[in-house]
């Protein structure tokens, strides 16, 4: 999974990668060449007493040394370029990627999920490469180039050089197998901690209310635990790694040098020769350490990919259509929002959301839908600007079933304000014109205005300048409400879809911001979704939702009277009189 992917987002610097790969071949062969130049200098310059021979030799050295270092800092300098750039260009892929999601790819992976996917996992394939474009083509070259050379001077010696390499190769590879294990429980704790997080600090207010501090933070200090456990575990394998390498290397260089001491006695090597293999010695243990950094991170790389690759293959359930068509150009100033035997499943759920549900809205018209918490009123509101699509029947607008239209004019056409309207961090005005970039500040103003929350934002010291925390959360639940319906109102959609987004304002605010809506709406299609039947009173038609059926449709006193499940509900929040 991992080769496949950096197989993948490595194709726009195949040149890079060429160039990468001849500047570390020159720096290789320059670090290969020095010790055996060093040998033929110590056997035939100073042992023979031949200052030319050293001098020639030397400025040879010296033209080696320079061009192995001009190549080493374009390496150096490449290499971590191709990285940040193949992280820059997964980051940019998996972000795009999510933002195709409706919210049933979202929900199934989770947004903590996503974050760390999108950063902390591309981050880690990012590490990877960078490490990789030092060691991938260096290492294996130069421990078998060192292999080759030191048979090349003396192969009783060059064998003790090859044992060396054969038992770092067992310790790296039995480390890493273990290590590979351990990653997976990394990854997964740091998901854990992302997600409890998230939780505790977005709902630090409820945990606050019921006093729940001691039981999060409980929660959290197991978790929390847990990871450094695994963390501790990966680090004392690596800690036990390097001093194993060490001695084994020590081992080596002691027999080398005792051997080695032993043929030159007898008269079968060169004395410089010994240090040609205590260079290459030295190479052997360079190449294994780039390797053994390489293949410590390769484990949790290879975790990384696998969860980035879910990410990239698993495709959004509402897609764009092949061949969209165009809705046909109308005069009115809203749409013909039409539902169709409507039925609606939520994944592994045990029952669908919605199921046969019939409902039509004309330009005009002010739809009211009804029904007790889980009766399937939100999610119906959804499937009108494709936040996910119907799993049975239709959603027409002007007659076009919305899964052929493109995303883009189902966008233009269909305004929602949910219940909880997300306010990014920023400005009010930026806030404002996500529903008109084009906006002027005197547009802002009068969707200000017509929202009813023109006096506080007139109060903030910036006006519409004024800073906005992620999620809003320096405003109330009114205000930011009030803020969702002018950035809806800025954008003039022909459909308006209200979903319970008057619920956190009192009945004088309520009754003000209705009758500041009605002229601005007019001729608009609008669908009110509310839990509260006092507050329906303006609408042309109410359906009545039970359980993700309709069952009933009319006006008040009609539902009244021919709707039990209306009329239980009327009755247990209205007085008898008003109910009447």
């Amino acid at each position: 999974m991992l080769i496949r992917l950096l197989r993948s987002y490595s194709r726009p610097y195949r040149r890079h990668l060429v160039v990468l790969v001849v500047l570390q071949l020159g720096q290789v062969a320059g670090s290969l060449l020095l010790p055996t130049l060093n040998a033929a200098v110590v056997d035939n310059g100073l042992i023979k007493g031949d200052p030319g021979y050293i001098r020639r030799l030397g400025v040879v050295m010296v033209l080696v040394a320079i061009g192995q270092l001009a190549c080493a800092a374009g390496a150096a300098y490449l290499g971590p370029t191709v990285a940040m750039s193949i992280g820059r260009d997964l980051r940019a892929a998996v972000f795009h990627r999510v933002l195709s999601y409706s919210g049933r790819e979202v929900a199934r992976f989770g947004a903590p999920s996503l974050i760390a996917r999108t950063v902390n996992d591309v981050q880690q394939v990012q590490t990877l490469v960078e490490l990789a474009a030092g060691a991938a083509v260096t290492a294996p070259i130069m421990c078998v180039g060192a292999v080759v050379l030191a048979f090349g001077q003396d192969s009783a010696l060059a064998l003790m050089v090859l044992g060396f390499v054969l038992v770092i190769g067992v310790v790296v590879v039995v480390s890493l197998r273990r290590l590979s294990r351990l990653h997976d429980l990394l990854q997964a704790g740091v998901d854990r901690l992302n997600r409890m997080l998230r939780d505790q600090i977005t709902g630090v207010r409820v945990i606050r209310a019921y006093r729940r501090d001691q039981h999060e933070l409980s929660s959290f200090e197991r978790a929390n635990h847990d990871l450094a456990d695994v963390s501790l575990r990966v680090w004392r394998l690596v800690a036990v790694m390097y001093p194993v390498i060490l001695i084994v290397t020590t081992g080596f260089t002691v027999a080398l040098l005792w051997f080695g001491a032993l043929r030159i006695d007898d008269g079968l090597m060169a004395p410089g020769t010994l240090t040609a293999f205590l260079g290459y010695l030295v190479l052997v243990l360079v190449s294994v350490i780039m390797a053994t950094l390489m293949f410590l991170s390769a484990p949790r790389a290879h975790v990384c990919a696998e969860r980035i690759t879910e990410v990239l293959e698993t495709h959004a359930s509402v897609v764009a259509p092949a061949h969209p068509r165009t809705p046909a150009p109308t005069a009115s100033r809203g749409a013909v929002l039409e539902l169709r035997g409507v039925g609606f499943r939520y994944p592994a759920a045990a029952r669908p959301a919605l199921h046969g549900v019939d409902l039509c809205a004309a330009p005009g018209e002010t739809v009211a839908v009804l029904g007790r918490t889980g009766s399937g009123k939100s999610t119906l509101l959804g499937l009108a600007p494709r936040q996910y699509d119907a799993t049975a029947g239709a959603v027409l607008l002007d007659g076009v079933d919305v899964r052929e239209l493109e995303p883009s004019a189902v966008a233009a056409a269909v305004g929602l304000v949910p219940q909880r309207p997300y306010l990014f961090a920023g400005t009010v005005a930026s806030n404002l014109r996500f529903g008109n970039p084009k906006a002027t500040a005197d547009d802002m103003w009068r969707a200000l205005e017509i929202a009813q929350v023109l006096a506080e934002v007139e109060r903030l010291p910036l006006g519409l300048d004024a800073p906005v925390s992620q999620g809003g959360a320096n405003f109330s639940g009114g205000q930011r409400q009030r803020l969702g319906i002018a950035r809806t109102l800025l954008h003039r959609p022909r459909v308006y879809l209200f979903d319970d987004c008057f619920s956190a304002l009192d009945n004088t605010t309520n009754e003000a911001l209705q009758d500041a809506l009605a002229p601005h709406l007019h001729g608009a299609t609008v669908i009110l979704v509310t839990q509260q039947v006092g507050r329906v009173s303006r609408a042309d038609r109410i359906v009545m939702l039970e359980q993700g059926r309709a069952v009933g449709t009319g006006t008040h006193h009609e539902l009244m009277r021919d709707c039990a499940p209306y009329r239980e509900l009327a009755l247990s929040q209205l007085t008898a009189q008003v109910a009447r």
